[in-house]
C-alpha cells in the first residue's frame, strides 16, 4: 500500500473514533447538525490532503523522469 492511502485510512479511521467518543446521545440540546458539520468538514479536509498529496507525488516521479532523461 502506498503511502498516502495508509495516512487517508488512518485519519479516516481517527474521525470515526472522534465521531463515536463526541456522540451527542439522546440529549437534544446538543446540537447534531454541528456535530455531522464538523464530522463532513473533517472528512473534506483529509479528501483535500489526500490529493495533495496524490498531485505531489505525480510532479515527483516526474521530475525524476526529466532528470533521468538529462
Amino acid at each position: 500500500m502506498k503511502r498516502v492511502n495508509i495516512t487517508s485510512l488512518i485519519l479516516v479511521i481517527y474521525v470515526i473514533v472522534m465521531a463515536v467518543i463526541g456522540w451527542p446521545g439522546n440529549d437534544p440540546e446538543k446540537g447534531y447538525t454541528e456535530y455531522i458539520i464538523i464530522i463532513l468538514v473533517s472528512l473534506g479536509i483529509i479528501g483535500l490532503l489526500r490529493y495533495v498529496q496524490i498531485k505531489r507525488l505525480k510532479n515527483r516521479e516526474e521530475m525524476k523522469k526529466e532528470k533521468n532523461k538529462e
